[in-house]
C-alpha cells in the first residue's frame, strides 16, 4: 500500500544515471528515492527500505538486472520498471523481464544524459506512479500454463487425448474447449497495454496450430519493441506471428502484431481482408490504438463473427469500440480485475456494459476457442 510519500529504489551502475533519475523522480516533492549500484546491492537495500517501486537497469556488474529481477519476484515481490536500451538486444531483454514479472519499462536515453532524461522525465514519472498502483505478477500465470501444456503433451505421447477443459460461456453453463471451435469466428482482435506482453505470450501459447481465425493485436509499445515482441510470440506459440510493417493479407491461423508508434487498420483489397499500418493520429491518445483497430474491423468484417479481447492496461483504449462491437452482435472478453496488472482498459469495457464475459487471464484463451 502506497502511503502519502512514494518510495522508489533506483538501481543503476552509473552514478550519473542514478543522480539524474533521482532528480527527475523527486521533482514532484512527494517521492523519496533510495539508490543501489547493482543487483546484489539492490537486494540488500530492498530488504531494508521496503520501497513501493523499483527502477532496474538491465546491464550491471556483479548481478545483472534480469538475475536481480528474478530474485525480487521470488523473495520481495514489488512492482519493477525496467530501464532498458532501445537496441534490438535491449528490446529482447526487456521482453524477458516483462515475462519474469516486471510491470513496465522505459527506454534508457542515449547521447547526452541530461538532455535525454529531461525529455523522458514525464514518461518515467508517470510509469513509476502507474507501477505503484499495479498488481505484482511474478510469472505465475506463465508457469501454470506451461505446466498445462506439458501435461497435454505428455498425455498425447501416452496415446490418450488430454482432458477437455470446461469453460464458462455467455448465458451461463459450460462447454468443453474444442481444438479449433465451431467455425463461427472470422476474426479475433486483442488489445493490451501495461502488463500485456507476458500475457499475450501465455494467451497465444494455448491456441492450437489449426485455429481457423486470424488474430490481430494492438499492444501499446514503441516501434523499437514490437518487432522483438512479434518474434518472441512467433517462437513461443503454435501460430505464425508477424509484425505489421506494410499491407499484408489476413490469413486464417496467423497472428498480426501492430507496429509500435503507429496504428493498425483492417480493410479490403480485391475482396480479401488485409491489415496495414497507419500513421498515429491525434484523435487517439494511445498507440497502436485498440479503438481504431476495432472500428476499422467492424467496417469490413461481420461484427457477429468477430471476437474482441481487452487485456490489462491503463486508460480506456478499446473500451468504447469493443462495447460497440458487442452491441452489434460481437462477442467480447474483458480480463478480470483479479489477474489484470492494471484494470483500466478492461475495467472501462465492463463499465460500459461491453463485456460478454469477464474472465481471469488463464480462462480467456479457452473461452475464445469455445466460441471458435
Amino acid at each position: 500500500m502506497v502511503g502519502p510519500n512514494l518510495k522508489v529504489l533506483v538501481v543503476d551502475d552509473s552514478a550519473l544515471m542514478r543522480k539524474a533519475l533521482k532528480t527527475m523522480l523527486t521533482a514532484d516533492g512527494d517521492v523519496e528515492v533510495v539508490l543501489a549500484r547493482n543487483g546484489e546491492d539492490a537486494l540488500d537495500v530492498l530488504s531494508r527500505e521496503a520501497p513501493d517501486v523499483v527502477t532496474l537497469d538491465v546491464n550491471m556488474p556483479v548481478m545483472d538486472g534480469l538475475t536481480c529481477l528474478a530474485r525480487i519476484m521470488a523473495e520481495h515481490p514489488v512492482p519493477v520498471v525496467m530501464v532498458s536500451s532501445i537496441t534490438e538486444q535491449g528490446a529482447v531483454t526487456t521482453l524477458e523481464a516483462l515475462e519474469l514479472g516486471a510491470v513496465d519499462y522505459v527506454a534508457k536515453p542515449g547521447g547526452t544524459v541530461s538532455l535525454n532524461l529531461s525529455e523522458a522525465a514525464e514518461e518515467i514519472r508517470r510509469k513509476v506512479r502507474r507501477a505503484a498502483a499495479s498488481r505484482v505478477r511474478p510469472g505465475s500465470l506463465t508457469a501454470r500454463l506451461r505446466r498445462q501444456r506439458e501435461e497435454a503433451h505428455a498425455a498425447s505421447r501416452a496415446g490418450r487425448a488430454p482432458r477437455a477443459r470446461a469453460v464458462p460461456v455467455a448465458g451461463g453453463g459450460t462447454r468443453p474447449a474444442g481444438p479449433s471451435g465451431s467455425g463461427t469466428t472470422d476474426l479475433v482482435l486483442v488489445g493490451s497495454s501495461t502488463g500485456g506482453p507476458a500475457l499475450l505470450s501465455a494467451l497465444l501459447s494455448q491456441f492450437p496450430a489449426d485455429f481457423a481465425a486470424p488474430v490481430v493485436i494492438a499492444q501499446h509499445m514503441p516501434a523499437s519493441f514490437t518487432g522483438a515482441l512479434a518474434h518472441r510470440l512467433d517462437a513461443s506459440c503454435p501460430l505464425a506471428v508477424q509484425e505489421v510493417t506494410g499491407l499484408v493479407p489476413v490469413l486464417p491461423g496467423h497472428v498480426y502484431v501492430a507496429r509500435g508508434d503507429a496504428d493498425v487498420v483492417l480493410g479490403r483489397r480485391g475482396g480479401d481482408l488485409v491489415v496495414r499500418p497507419a500513421p498515429a493520429g491525434a484523435a487517439h491518445r494511445w498507440h497502436p490504438s485498440v479503438d481504431r483497430m476495432v472500428a476499422s474491423a467492424m467496417e469490413h468484417v461481420d461484427p457477429a463473427r468477430t471476437v474482441g479481447v481487452l487485456l490489462t492496461g491503463m486508460g480506456d483504449d478499446g473500451a468504447e469500440q469493443m462495447a460497440q462491437l458487442k452491441a452489434r452482435g460481437g462477442r467480447t472478453v474483458a480480463e478480470s480485475e483479479e489477474t489484470a496488472v492494471v484494470w483500466g482498459m478492461p475495467g472501462q469495457l465492463v463499465a460500459r456494459d461491453g463485456a460478454t464475459r469477464v474472465l481471469p487471464a488463464d480462462q480467456i484463451a479457452a473461452q475464445v476457442l469455445a466460441w471458435g
